[in-house]
């Protein structure tokens, strides 16, 4: 499942307004069929990884998929526990219980009604392969990763504003490869107004993957193609944005932090001292240090050329 769970890399964002979701068919310890969802969310992960299999072969094989095959109907395409129950896989492992109304459960259901041996695993590898989605449709809003880039002493520009460059380019490039896996990337209109950030990905074969633009501002769009909020919550409304980038402006920042919208914290930190700067976080309104502690749990650290990159999840009860 944890294979799985990498392998629906590959489908994000693309597979919008679809969750990615990829499936491997496994026989006698050999993968030997592989599909993930595909552009646009068709055809779907299962379809992918069943197309063309020997029946007598599948009849043997375990499909392991990280959400539920869907049990709904739709004019792109079948469902997928139809499409699995015809394929007749001896055994189906799943990482997660779809939440949309339209399967929850009900995929599950068909499988073991037709005698196929379902087993759900409900674990940590495809649950964060799902992110967006999950978050989606449990909480109404995107999965939020917020990105922090600053000096040692926690400064993100000189005194006068300027920013350019915090991070070396191996960081920024570790960031661009990062936008091109989200929907929409957004940052204050300050950040807007005195920067006007092209907030593009401008990796060599992945510039077709920029994400949609969002600026926090009370005003109108400052641009076309440019979608405006008024405040944090509203990024409820983005629709079609299962994973959002929050990109730019201490204020926003600490706004996303102090509404508990934060779900990823990505640090880039540079090997240099500022001292009076502009710092990266406003204020948070935390009223007692403790309230401080037990937020977040460390989940990666790597080194990216002189600078440093860390990963934090919140940690939540649900």
């Amino acid at each position: 499942m944890a294979a799985a769970a990498r392998l629906a890399l590959r489908a994000r964002p693309l597979a919008r307004p679809n969750p990615g979701v990829a499936a491997l068919v496994v026989h006698e310890g050999r993968v030997i069929a592989r599909g993930w969802t595909q552009a646009g969310g068709r055809p779907h992960a299962e379809a992918e990884a069943l197309a063309g299999l020997d029946p007598q072969v599948l009849a043997e094989a375990t499909l392991y998929v990280t959400l539920e095959p869907c049990a709904h109907q739709s004019e792109r395409g079948p469902a997928c526990a139809d499409l699995i129950v015809a394929a007749r896989p001896a055994r189906v492992v799943i990482g997660q219980i779809d939440p949309d109304p339209r399967t929850a459960g009900q995929g599950i259901a068909r499988l073991e009604a037709s005698g196929i041996a379902v087993s759900l695993l409900e674990d940590a590898a495809s649950a964060a392969s799902l992110a967006g989605f999950l978050t989606r449709q449990r909480h109404g809003r995107p999965w939020v990763t917020l990105k922090l880039a600053m000096s040692l002493d926690g400064c993100i520009a000189l005194a006068d504003g300027t920013s350019r460059w915090i991070t070396g380019e191996a960081a920024r490039a570790h960031v661009h490869a990062l936008r091109a896996q989200n929907d929409a990337i957004l940052v204050g209109g300050g950040t807007w107004r005195a920067d006007s950030p092209r907030l593009d990905v401008r990796l060599p074969g992945l510039e077709d993957r920029s994400p949609r633009r969002v600026v926090l501002t009370r005003g109108a769009a400052p641009a076309d193609g440019v979608t405006a909020i008024p405040a944090p919550g509203a990024i409820a409304g983005l629709a079609g944005v299962q994973y959002l980038y929050v990109e730019g402006g201490a204020e926003t920042a600490a706004a996303f932090l102090a509404g508990d919208l934060v779900d990823e914290l990505h640090l880039y930190t540079a090997p240099i001292l500022i001292g009076d700067g502009r710092r990266a976080l406003g204020a948070l309104g935390l009223a007692n240090l403790a309230d401080a502690h037990g937020r977040w749990q460390l989940t990666e650290r790597r080194q990216l050329g002189s600078d440093s990159f860390a990963s934090y999840l919140r940690t939540r009860n649900s």
